[in-house]
C-alpha cells in the first residue's frame, strides 16, 4: 500500500502553475535590444527552429517531470507490505542430491537428471515458506552445503552451485543419509525428513545405507527416496571437473530400484520413480503434504522507502532536459 510520510509537500505542486502563469505574463522576461540583420534593401534575417520543435517540447516535458518527481520525493513515498512471520517451527527437510556422473544423463524431458532435480527442489522451496531446508551433495563421499535454514537466498544460491562430478565419481548413499540424520537429530522441529534424489546404488562411502536408514527410523526422521531417470541406453554428456575432459555417448542405466525401495521402507518413508519433470514435481508435493504441520504465524508491517529512488529519477530527468536544451542552442 502506497502512503506518504510527508504529504504536506504536495502543496508545492501549486508552485508549478504559478511559475508558468508568471512566465505567461512575461514576469521573467529578459532585457533585450532589437537588432536588424539584413543587406541593403534585402530581406531581413529570420531564424526558425521547427526542426528542433520535438526536442524543444521534450526538454520542457522532462523539466516538468523532474519538478513533479522532486515534489513526490519530498512527500517521502513509502510502500507498506505485510510480511508473514512464523512463531512456531514447521518441517525441517534435508535434500540429499546425488552428483555422480550418471546424473548427467539426458532422459528427463530432454534435460539432465541433476538439472531436473535442482529445478524441482527449487520450486518446492519457493512454495513452502514455513519450512526449513537443508542441502547435502553426495558422490564418493557426502558434504553439507546448507544446514536447515529459512534463508531462501542462501539455499537457492547453494542449490544452483551443484554440478555433476563435484563430489567424485561414486554414490555414497549411506554417507549422505547418515549425514542428514546427524544434523536433523538436534532439531526441535515437530517433523523432520530426508529426501534422497538419486539414480543409482550405493558404491562408495563408509556407512552401509541400511544402517543409515535404521538410524533415521530410530530418530523418527522419515526417509523418502526418488529414483530419477529411465532404464536402458540413455544419452549422456559429462565434463570431468578435475581433468576438464568431456565424455559423451550412451549410458546403460540399469540400477536396481528394489534396494532403494527397501531403504525407504526401513526409514519409514516412500520410494518413488520419476521419469519426467512433472512426476518429480508431483512426488515432491506429495512428500510435502505428508510432512506438513500447522504453524503459528503473525503479520508484520514492512515499510519500503522510495525517497532516494524518486529523487534520483528527478535528477536524471533534469540533467536530460538541460542536455537537450544545451544542444539546441
Amino acid at each position: 500500500m502506497l502512503s506518504f510520510n510527508n504529504p504536506i509537500a504536495f502543496l508545492l505542486l501549486l508552485l508549478i502553475p504559478i511559475y508558468y502563469l508568471l512566465r505567461k505574463i512575461k514576469f521573467f522576461k529578459k532585457i533585450t535590444f532589437p537588432a536588424v540583420l539584413s543587406d541593403w534593401n534585402g530581406s531581413s534575417f529570420s531564424w526558425s527552429h521547427k526542426s528542433d520543435s520535438f526536442l524543444y517540447y521534450l526538454s520542457k516535458i522532462l523539466f516538468l517531470l523532474s519538478l513533479l518527481l522532486m515534489i513526490f520525493s519530498f512527500a517521502d513515498p513509502v510502500i507498506s507490505k505485510q510480511e508473514k512471520i512464523y512463531t512456531s517451527l514447521g518441517v525441517d527437510v534435508f535434500f540429499v542430491i546425488d552428483t555422480s556422473p550418471s546424473m548427467a544423463a539426458r532422459d528427463v524431458n530432454g534435460t539432465t537428471r541433476i538439472s531436473s532435480a535442482v529445478s524441482s527442489v527449487k520450486q518446492l522451496s519457493m512454495e513452502r515458506d514455513g519450512y526449513r531446508f537443508g542441502l547435502i551433495t553426495l558422490g564418493t563421499n557426502a558434504s553439507v552445503l546448507v544446514p536447515p535454514t529459512n534463508d531462501r537466498l542462501m539455499f537457492e544460491r547453494s542449490l544452483s552451485s551443484i554440478s555433476v562430478g563435484m563430489m567424485g565419481n561414486g554414490s555414497a548413499i549411506g554417507d549422505g543419509i547418515s549425514t542428514a540424520v546427524y544434523h536433523l537429530n538436534s532439531s526441535t522441529a515437530p517433523k523432520k525428513c530426508v529426501i534422497l534424489l538419486t539414480d543409482g546404488e550405493n558404491n562408495a562411502g563408509e556407512i552401509n545405507p541400511e544402517t543409515a536408514a535404521l538410524l533415521a527410523e530410530k530418530n523418527k526422521i522419515n526417509l523418502y527416496i526418488i529414483g530419477i531417470g529411465s532404464k536402458g541406453n540413455v544419452p549422456i554428456e559429462y565434463s570431468d571437473p578435475i581433468t576438464n575432459k568431456t565424455y559423451s555417448g550412451y549410458l546403460n542405466s540399469d540400477y536396481d530400484s528394489s534396494s532403494l525401495r527397501k531403504l525407504a521402507s526401513i526409514g519409514n518413508g516412500i520410494y518413488f520413480e520419476a521419469l519426467t519433470i512433472e512426476e518429480l514435481n508431483a512426488y515432491l508435493q506429495t512428500i510435502a503434504k505428508n510432512e506438513d504441520v500447522v504453524q503459528k504465524y503473525t503479520y508484520k508491517e514492512k515499510d519500503i522507502l522510495y525517497y532516494d529512488k524518486v529523487l534520483l529519477a528527478a535528477i536524471i530527468c533534469l540533467i536530460l532536459s538541460w542536455i537537450i536544451k544545451k544542444d539546441m542552442v
